[in-house]
């Protein structure tokens, strides 16, 4: 099988978007969007507040009076990716919860997926960044990733119980299927050969394959 040219791409290239209803009014919303942008293009430790500041186009002395520090802002980031993606899985759990777990499992990879190509910026920060707040500013989101992978955890268990996954070792499969969709924020955007909706079929057919799924 041929395979296409890979085309690298900035994940900068594409928006500093926010969950609908997230973002604060006024200066803080422009604050942790322009955090958005240099976190994803620097990283935590490349970005600086007053590069922050100048985009938002504000002192540092400003900055602070709504963020006490860098870290805040980051913290604020990592807490609303993880809040969005477990409304996401939530939502996708909600509605499979009469199903067998086959249908549950590529229901929450599919919505796993699907927060990734909507927001690739804040994918990009909150899985790559959080290791750079210190523990107090970490564990809101710690607590939020951990409910997270619990659901994924119980969905495998279920399947097993239920005999429709064959898995070896589910704590090593909670962590790869767990981290299926993280690279998709890195490479999707809209000039992608698949739309939103195939790349998350496709990968709930992996996590399937990747369960032992019976059928």
């Amino acid at each position: 099988m041929e395979l296409p040219a890979w085309e690298p791409r900035r994940v900068v290239a594409m928006g500093a978007v926010l969950p609908e209803g997230v973002t604060p009014p006024g200066t803080r919303g422009r604050i942790l969007k322009a955090g958005l942008e240099l976190f994803a293009e620097s990283g935590f430790a490349g970005a600086s507040i007053r590069q922050i500041a100048g985009i938002v186009g504000i002192n540092s002395a400003t900055l602070y009076a709504h963020y006490p520090s860098k870290g805040h802002v980051l913290a604020a980031l990592v807490r609303i990716g993880h809040e969005e993606m477990l409304a996401r899985l939530t939502e996708a759990a909600a509605g499979t919860r009469d199903a067998g777990a086959g249908r549950q499992l590529a229901a929450l990879v599919r919505a796993h997926v699907l927060l990734h190509t909507d927001y690739p910026l804040l994918a990009v920060v909150t899985n790559s960044e959080l290791h750079a707040l210190p523990p107090e500013l970490a564990e809101p989101s710690l607590k939020l990733r951990e409910q997270c992978r619990r659901m994924l955890a119980d969905v495998l268990e279920l399947g097993l119980c239920q005999g429709e996954f064959s898995i070896d070792d589910p704590l090593l499969a909670v962590t790869a299927i767990g981290g299926l969709g993280v690279q998709v924020a890195q490479w999707f955007g809209p000039a992608s050969s698949r739309t939103r909706e195939q790349v998350a079929d496709q990968y709930a057919q992996f996590a399937l394959r990747m369960a032992g799924a019976h059928r």
